[in-house]
């Protein structure tokens, strides 16, 4: 049962007024976000060190944007089972959250968004992520889906001019490093959503939109996936600004729900 914790307890998603407040717009000059866990003095005290050195260098005022994100509550099959749950889908970077606690990550459908990916694409981008090596001889492929050469021919042509997937001789490869995207649509979700003042200043813009998430994600995860409502949701971010000792400035960003640092390129 997917749980999001909060400061009294557990809130079960089979609580409706849980799904009422995630699949309602908030009005009256409110957002939604995550509650933030971690402040940025506790960040800067738990990692002076690396981020000050020696004493040459000094923090500056930190600041603090809303990264958006998809959340979607949805229905799909698992092991011949109805389930449900909420994906939480980065607008940013646009991969799928699989825990909010470690903020682990999917990797390969923001490729797929920017190829505008079909559900055939994903029928042999999936048969190729089901081997551990991401990759199979084009008969294997055949063999896996149980269809002849006619039929799938033209997927295959079309992934490899995607650049989603790499084709040598009869190999066939997805082309992303590290792959994860056979993975079950439904985020571990454990933290408190809230509501925050809108300030249109703080919150950071999408560089992928709603429709392009709801799109790859029917396309990746079959014909039993449904979205039954879909929200957004905001991250809190801290920026920690340090000073150095050339008057240069270094600026740092940290998840504010785990205290982790995050990979400025997943910011870009």
């Amino acid at each position: 049962v997917l749980a999001i914790a909060g400061g009294a307890g557990y809130w079960f998603w089979d609580n409706g007024d849980l799904k009422s407040f995630v699949g309602t717009y908030v009005e009256n000059g409110e957002f939604q976000t995550l509650e933030s866990r971690y402040t940025p003095q506790q960040i800067m005290d738990i990692h002076r060190k690396a981020l000050l050195g020696d004493n040459s260098r000094q923090y500056m005022d930190p600041v603090m944007k809303y990264y958006p994100y998809a959340l979607m509550e949805v229905k799909f099959t698992h092991d011949k089972k109805t389930r449900e749950g909420v994906v939480l889908w980065s607008l940013i970077d646009g991969e799928m959250i699989l825990n909010t606690d470690s903020w682990e990550s999917t990797h390969g459908f923001a490729d797929a968004i920017n190829a505008k990916a079909t559900k055939e694409d994903f029928k042999i981008l999936n048969a190729l992520a089901r081997n551990s090596l991401g990759a199979r001889t084009q008969d294997d492929l055949l063999a896996e889906l149980q269809l002849d050469l006619d039929v799938v021919g033209p997927w295959i042509d079309s992934v490899v001019e995607k650049h989603l997937v790499t084709r040598k001789g009869n190999t066939l490869q997805l082309h992303f490093e590290s792959p994860k995207i056979l993975v079950i649509p439904i985020t571990r979700f454990n933290q408190m959503i809230v509501t925050k003042p809108y300030n249109y200043g703080q919150k950071v813009p999408e560089k992928y939109s709603v429709t392009q998430v709801e799109k790859v994600a029917r396309a990746a995860f079959g014909t039993d996936f449904n979205i039954r409502k879909i929200s957004l949701l905001y991250l809190p971010v801290h920026g920690l600004l340090v000073k150095n000792a050339d008057d240069s400035v270094t600026t740092t960003y940290w998840n504010a729900v785990n205290g982790q640092m995050i990979d400025q390129k997943y910011l870009r």
